[in-house]
C-alpha cells in the first residue's frame, strides 16, 4: 500500500496529512469521533537532526493543546549518518524524539506506531519502537540491526548469525520475527479497511506499562526477557 492509500483507508472521513520531503505531519478524523495527530517518516528518508526536531516539536505542541491518539507512520532508512548530523549530536536529537513520544503517551495522548515500509537502527528506535503499540502492515521490512552490522558488533560471522536467526528471532530482521519477539503488537490485514482495525485497537489499548517482553515470552520469541525484567523489578522494590 502507498502512503496515500494507507491514509485514505485509516481516515475515510478525511485528513490533512502532508508529506514534506519525507516528514509526515497532520491529523485525521476518526470514525469514532475526534482527531488523531499523525506524524512520521516516509519515502525511505533517513532520520537526521532536522527531521527529528520537527517531529518532536510537533508532538510536544500537540500535548500542550489537544487530545486524542498520536499515530506514527514509518517508512524510513536508518538514522542519517552524516558528519554534520553526528557532530551536532544526532544521538541526542533521536533520544529527544523518542522521549517526546513517551512523554505524550504518559500525558493523555496514546501513541500507535504503524510500520508500512522499511525502518532500521536509530530511526526505528526513535519512532516506531518509541510508541506504546506498534502495528505492522504486510510487506514492512524492519530491522533493529542488519546481520552484517551485527556481525561487526558481536564478532560472529554472518553465516553463524544466519544460522542463529533461523531459530532465534532476536537475531533476525523482518516483520514476523519482530512480532514473535513482541516488538510488533499486531499485523493488520491490508485487504480490510484500516479504519475498522484502528478503532478496536484504540478501544482496547493496553495500559502504558510496556508489555513487549511479556508478549515475546508468550509468543516464544524472547523466553528470558520478561522473567529477568520482573526479577530486576522485584530486587529494586526490595532495595527501596
Amino acid at each position: 500500500m502507498t502512503l496515500d492509500d494507507i491514509l485514505s483507508s485509516l481516515f475515510p472521513d478525511g485528513h490533512d496529512v502532508k508529506n514534506d520531503k519525507g516528514v509526515i505531519l497532520g491529523s485525521g478524523t476518526l470514525r469514532s469521533g475526534g482527531r488523531a495527530l499523525v506524524i512520521g517518516v516516509a519515502d525511505m528518508t533517513a532520520l537526521g537532526i532536522d527531521e527529528a526536531i520537527r517531529l518532536s516539536g510537533y508532538v510536544l505542541e500537540a500535548v500542550e493543546g489537544g487530545s486524542g491518539p498520536i499515530l506514527v507512520v514509518v517508512d524510513s532508512d536508518s538514522q542519517r549518518m552524516s558528519k554534520r548530523d553526528e557532530l551536532l549530536g544526532l544521538n541526542e536529537f533521536l533520544a529527544h524524539l523518542g522521549k517526546s513520544l513517551l512523554y505524550a503517551d504518559l500525558h493523555g495522548r496514546p501513541t500507535i506506531g504503524l510500520l508500512y515500509g522499511h525502518s532500521a537502527a536509530g530511526a526505528f528506535l526513535a519512532t516506531a519502537l518509541a510508541t506504546r503499540v506498534l502495528v505492522g502492515l504486510p510487506g514492512a521490512t524492519p530491522a533493529v540491526m542488519d546481520l552484517p552490522s551485527m556481525s561487526k558488533v558481536t564478532k560472529l560471522s554472518v553465516e553463524v548469525l544466519e544460522q542463529k536467526a533461523k531459530s532465534t528471532p532476536v537475531f533476525a530482521p523482518g516483520l514476523e520475527n519482530l512480532a514473535q519477539t513482541g516488538a510488533v503488537h499486531i499485523i493488520w490485514d491490508e485487504a480490510a479497511p484500516l479504519s475498522q482495525q484502528l478503532e478496536p485497537l484504540l478501544a482496547e489499548m493496553p495500559d502504558a506499562h510496556d508489555r513487549r517482553d511479556a508478549l515475546g515470552n508468550e509468543r516464544g520469541g524472547r523466553p528470558k526477557a520478561h522473567d529477568i525484567a520482573e526479577r530486576v523489578r522485584e530486587l529494586a522494590l526490595q532495595a527501596r
